[in-house]
């Protein structure tokens, strides 16, 4: 499950990036809206997938709130996804080790 997480968060992370990024730049400066709308359905879709995953995971390894709490404000702010999965990775492969 861990994995799941783990992928999940990454995928949606760049998702964000790409609509933040690459998506809305191209709308304003382009004046073309159809990348915002498709990437934002995307980003959606994958963020409403990313939350349940989230709190599947939270149950298994009996998260607490504040974990919890700092995955999702972290999901929304850029770059930050993959920081914590960094320190995820490293804590769940210290716990393999034992």
């Amino acid at each position: 499950m861990i994995n799941l997480y783990r992928k999940t968060a990454i995928i949606e992370g760049i998702s964000y990036l790409i609509l933040l990024f690459i998506a809305m730049p191209i709308k304003y400066i382009f004046d073309i809206p159809e990348p915002v709308k498709y990437f934002g359905w995307i980003h959606g879709v994958l963020f409403l997938f990313y939350f349940a995953v989230l709190i599947i995971a939270a149950f298994m390894y009996k998260w607490s709130i504040k974990r919890i709490v700092i995955y999702l404000v972290g999901s929304v702010l850029p770059f930050v996804p993959f920081y914590l999965d960094k320190n995820l990775k490293k804590e769940y492969d210290e716990l393999k080790l034992r």
